[in-house]
């Protein structure tokens, strides 16, 4: 079969490697119908060395069931299935606590984290595929595709930012970024009933979509300037939370700079730092509290899937390049250099 593997910064490829089998009695087989590149992909694409690759490439798809393990239940041969980005078991007690990212089992892990599986290839094998596989109700032929999809990751991420940020009805919302994560970040606080939506963001393509899906003003400066823009535009306070989708220092910092007293700051981009401020200066003073991390999309599959299969909400949108396994090594630089928001991926 055919995958992508990244071989080092910059260095991504598609090869033929070996065919994804059933090890465990707990597995699932599945031939992929649909991937994607995520903007954390670009994270090992910037710093990966060659001493660390070649690492199999993907985390979020969609496709058939193949195959299952002796001991599979609740998904069989012929099914469409979406995985989340994390195996998880959905029944231990963190999971039972809607965190399964922090899975227990000793199998639970990131896709990225399981060395000889990826999503952006042909098949894939599913370790706790009855925790882990969701079964859709559509056919493949489905125009809504694209937009589940993001349940995998994108959406369900968006999702955790406003929902760990205690975003509801008359709330204030920063959102900082305008990669998927972000422009997603914005419609859940929408749907969760935010007052007022600021999105960050310097792409007029992509702030434009911010405004479709609920940005009630966008700030393209960044620093000192766009926080004094926020602040301005909210009465001095800032916002009762802020959504952070990049990951870096700076955004961070930006964070700290529109937050309100009293607020949120609800980081889900995969932070690329170690040290950030947290003391008496930064959040202690004020009563700001940290929160976010990786999403557990699978908690929020069943919840957010209604809204997209009766046509409400359209989380999709925010593909804006198609291309199959061939494009893949195109599709990320196309990404990293801006010209595409989100690649879809159809082997």
């Amino acid at each position: 079969m055919r995958a992508t593997l990244m071989y080092q910064a910059g260095d991504v490829r598609v090869e033929t490697v070996p065919d994804s089998v059933i090890k465990h009695p707990t597995d699932a087989l599945v031939r992929i119908t649909a991937s994607c590149i995520c903007g954390s992909d670009l994270h090992p694409y910037h710093h990966m060395t060659a001493a660390e690759g070649p690492a199999r490439m993907g985390h979020e798809f969609i496709g058939v069931v193949e195959d299952v393990g002796s001991d599979v239940g609740t998904v069989k041969r012929g099914d469409l299935v979406v995985s989340p980005f994390a195996v998880s078991d959905n029944v231990c007690e963190f999971c039972r606590e809607d965190l399964q990212t922090s899975c227990s089992h000793p199998e639970a892990n990131f896709w990225d984290g399981i060395p000889d599986e990826g999503a952006q290839a042909e098949a894939i094998r599913v370790p706790l595929a009855d925790g882990t596989l969701v079964k859709l109700p559509v056919t493949l032929d489905s125009a809504l595709m694209a937009s589940l999809l993001t349940l995998a990751d994108v959406y369900g991420t968006g999702f955790h930012a406003a929902r760990m940020g205690g975003v509801g009805p008359g709330k204030r919302v920063t959102v900082i970024g305008d990669g998927a994560v972000g422009l997603l970040a914005v419609l859940s606080a929408k749907r969760l009933g935010a007052e007022q939506i600021v999105l960050m963001g310097h792409h007029r393509d992509r702030t434009d979509l911010g405004r479709t899906f609920g940005a009630t003003d966008v700030v393209a400066e960044r620093g000192e300037e766009g926080i004094a823009k926020v602040r301005d535009l909210t009465g001095g306070e800032g916002t009762h939370a802020v959504l952070e989708a990049v990951g870096y220092l700076p955004a961070y910092q930006q964070a700290l700079g529109v937050v309100r007293r009293g607020g949120v700051i609800s980081r889900v981009g995969v932070p690329q730092y170690e040290e950030a401020p947290i003391g008496f200066g930064s959040l202690f003073r004020h009563n700001i509290r940290l929160a976010g991390g990786p999403a557990p999309v699978r908690a929020y599959i069943e919840e957010l899937m209604p809204d997209i299969l009766d046509g409400t909400l359209e989380p999709g949108r925010v593909f804006d390049e198609t291309t199959d396994l061939d494009g893949v090594p195109d599709g990320y630089r196309d990404m990293d250099e801006r010209r595409s928001l989100k690649v879809l991926v159809t082997p």
